[in-house]
């Protein structure tokens, strides 16, 4: 008789004879029961994985950015509150998707319902090689930096202890996503509380001087000859990546207890919490530092720690560092189920869509992208790693809002039991395609690069997809490989 080594094969006349008997109630945390993705995110857990996941290190690293490409220290305000607007326009038409269409994968879903599979690939292609990647890298070198802050003051720091450091977080919250999905958001939860700390000890101070008198920095704030027009879709950008992170409960949809009612109310509270915050922390930096000073500094929230507690501000880094580690755990934990779910849908590898058989985890679509990440961390600098990472992703958000307003027409019928006016969907994509379109006169060689490897995914949808008549003695290594990764990671195939 043949002996299976496969620690992970269960027979099918098992897993029925199991289905047709009744199961009692079992603990969620248990590694027992059916294998597939249990509903474990709750509306605290959702306002965790929202709020961790936007204020990470945009809140201490773009306010530079956004005072340079903008020009005065008043229009800069007005590009935090506009994209603080614009970010709750885009978060409630993501409301409306994510009620409408209970499937997880965030963009990749709505495209995909909406335009069908060919203009979801190519989204999907582009997340692969460069998004995901780029924006994994740029928050967890933030990360790297804001940590090893304390141990060097006051010198620099170096770049290869930089990069170690990035490379040892990105490798912890790889673990930690793969080991539990419970433990992932009880520790997502306490990064939020962390990193709404962090904010407090700028915002508490930084107000307390305003009220004591100190407005000297808010003087000629609108100076007309400072304002560069030509800066200012850099300047959305800088801001739009600060806010980023809205969307990202839509990722886990199929997770959520309650989606109709949970995701709607999470991100409504998230972004009211999340704007007044980042208003409240802008005006707290210009209340204590002025235009030139915020400018030359390296790191904008520990220069304004310095002026305002002394000693205490050791501690800062360390805040913006955990605030910068909850971003990256929030983010790979949203989309890892976005390649989860394309598995699923047949363009990508069908090991991606299994499922850990203890840990009830997508440990294949957690680790798929490690390599690129570690990869990107020694290409570029932050800044053109985030003008380039922003352009090819909200090209595809206007894509994917434009999509709502689309299937209102294609699809009337579709129930939607939260239902936002059309003109809100209708400005937030407008506004990133026309972010998009001056990003070209901006910034041509970054906006270029993106366009050129978006429309990569063209011939890569017909090669890997359409195409799909192999060689034998290839299809046959291919499923090899398949099963070997299978046996490996110790993973099946989701019951449903």
């Amino acid at each position: 008789s043949e002996i299976r080594v496969c620690c992970v094969c269960v027979s099918k006349r098992e897993r029925e004879k199991g289905r047709d008997t009744p199961v009692p109630k079992e603990d969620p945390d248990s590694p027992h029961g059916k294998v597939e993705l249990k509903k474990k995110v709750t509306l605290l857990r959702g306002i965790s994985i929202i709020i961790g996941t936007i204020i990470g290190a945009g809140i201490f690293i773009s306010p530079k950015g956004i005072l340079k490409n903008s020009g005065s220290v008043g229009m800069s305000l007005v590009v935090w509150i506009a994209c603080g607007v614009l970010s709750l326009f885009g978060a409630l038409s993501y409301a409306e998707l994510g009620t409408s269409i209970k499937k997880s994968g965030g963009h990749y879903t709505y495209i995909l319902e909406a335009f069908g599979p060919q203009m979801a690939f190519i989204r999907l292609w582009a997340d692969i090689i460069a998004i995901r990647p780029a924006g994994l890298a740029v928050i967890s070198l933030a990360f790297g930096q804001y940590i090893l802050e304390p141990i060097f003051m006051p010198c620099g720091v170096p770049e290869i202890a930089i990069k170690l450091a990035t490379s040892i977080g990105i490798t912890s919250v790889m673990y930690l996503n793969s080991m539990s999905t419970s433990w992932t958001n009880r520790i997502q939860i306490f990064l939020t509380f962390c990193k709404l700390l962090a904010v407090a000890t700028i915002i508490v101070p930084g107000l307390y001087m305003l009220f004591k008198g100190e407005t000297r920095n808010f003087e000629n704030a609108f100076e007309v000859s400072n304002i560069k027009l030509t800066g200012l879709p850099l300047a959305f950008y800088s801001g739009m990546y600060a806010y980023s992170g809205w969307f990202y409960l839509n990722f886990v949809t199929e997770e959520v207890e309650n989606p109709e009612k949970t995701v709607p109310l999470a991100i409504c509270i998230s972004m009211a919490i999340v704007t007044s915050c980042y208003v409240l922390t802008n005006v707290a930096y210009y209340t204590v530092m002025s235009a030139e000073e915020l400018l030359a500094s390296q790191s904008v929230a520990v220069t304004f720690a310095e002026k305002t507690m002394g000693n205490f501000s050791v501690a800062v880094p360390v805040f913006v560092a955990l605030s910068c580690f909850g971003t990256m755990n929030g983010c790979l934990f949203a989309f890892s189920r976005m390649f989860y779910v394309a598995s699923r849908e047949g363009h990508l590898p069908e090991v991606l869509s299994m499922i850990h058989v203890r840990r009830h985890t997508p440990l294949a679509a957690v680790i798929i992208l490690y390599p690129m990440t570690v990869f990107q961390l020694f290409v570029g600098d932050i800044y053109s790693l985030l003008n380039f990472m922003s352009f090819l992703r909200w090209l595809f958000i206007g894509v994917a809002v434009l999509g709502l307003i689309y299937m209102r027409y294609t699809r009337p019928d579709m129930p939607r039991p939260f239902k936002v006016p059309l003109f809100i969907p209708a400005i937030f994509s407008l506004t990133c395609f026309f972010m998009v379109f001056l990003s070209l006169y901006s910034d041509p060689v970054n906006t270029g690069i993106g366009f050129a490897i978006s429309l990569t995914g063209i011939p890569a949808y017909y090669i890997f997809i359409v195409f799909d008549r192999r060689p034998k003695w290839l299809q046959k290594s291919l499923d090899s490989i398949n099963r070997s990764v299978q046996i490996i990671l110790e993973v099946i195939p989701a019951e449903h």
